[in-house]
């Protein structure tokens, strides 16, 4: 039993549990609007295993269809598959458990949500070939995370009955792909040399840093849309703002011959805009 554990330890630290920040309260903000307040705790707790279940069994997935890329990748070889320090067995039947918990809170959350979780189980798990075959895979990877805040809108009101949810989605899409294509410069020469496709990989790495400044400029385009549609008042836009000051904030700490504080940009910057707009948003809501 001690092995088991330790094993399941090592599995979370290899996905880094602790990153479903990053999308969790996008999917809380997502079940608050649609509620236009505070869900039930039965839809609470269901969303919330949902979350979780989908994105261990994403990142799972991920880290063994690119078990041999990372090994080769200065990188990423230390990780847990290529060293050894986790099975490929252990991790297949961790990423099997996590697709089976995903299914159960879809179920229990109602008939559209069953009805819809293949084409978001799909989603999440097809982006780790998508470096294959498209040097857009950011994009790809913006859309399974975009998936969170309609999915609990549906799972709240059983339906998409609103341009909300869409534009939440939206944002979390061009926000993802943008902060995305900032952290794969990090493998420019290893993605060119293998033949990988990214972004960076086609267009250099200040192209690159353009086309995300892009990506996050129509991501605040998106949220003023979505501030303007909800009509939420003054602490959304302060929301808005602070938002729009982190996003600016994480371009300037990278620089086309510099990217030691990409860490910073990636992690820190990006996990403060989720909650932020969670806390400002959702407040808002309650407010009015």
């Amino acid at each position: 039993m001690a092995g088991f554990f330790s094993k399941l330890k090592t599995t979370l630290e290899m996905i880094k549990f602790e990153h479903t920040l990053f999308a969790l309260p996008f999917a809380f903000l997502g079940a608050i609007l649609a509620a236009n307040g505070l869900p039930s705790w039965w839809q609470i707790l269901w969303i919330t295993v949902a979350m979780v279940g989908a994105r261990s069994a994403a990142m799972s997935f991920n880290r063994i269809a690119d078990k041999d890329i990372d090994a080769e990748n200065p990188r990423t070889a230390n990780r847990e598959l290529p060293t050894g320090k986790l099975t490929v067995g252990f991790a297949w039947a961790f990423m099997l458990a996590s697709c089976a918990l995903f299914l159960l809170a879809a179920a229990m959350l109602n008939r559209l949500t069953l009805y819809l979780s293949p084409v978001a189980l799909a989603s999440v798990l097809g982006y780790s070939y998508a470096k294959r075959f498209t040097s857009f895979s950011h994009l790809i990877l913006g859309w399974a995370l975009a998936i969170s805040p309609t999915g609990a809108w549906i799972a709240v009101r059983g339906a998409i009955d609103s341009y909300i949810p869409l534009l939440l989605s939206l944002l979390v899409l061009l926000w993802t792909a943008g902060f995305d294509v900032l952290y794969s410069c990090q493998d420019f020469e290893y993605d060119r040399e293998k033949g990988l496709k990214s972004i960076p990989s086609r267009f250099g790495i200040r192209g690159a840093l353009w086309i995300a400044r892009f990506l996050h400029l129509l991501a605040f385009v998106t949220l003023l849309a979505l501030y303007l549609v909800t009509d939420l008042g003054t602490l959304a836009a302060i929301g808005v703002g602070a938002t729009g000051a982190l996003l600016v904030y994480q371009h300037t700490l990278i620089k086309p011959n510099d990217l030691s504080r990409m860490n910073a940009a990636f992690f820190t910057a990006n996990a403060f805009v989720s909650v932020i707009l969670f806390l400002t948003f959702g407040a808002a809501v309650f407010l009015q």
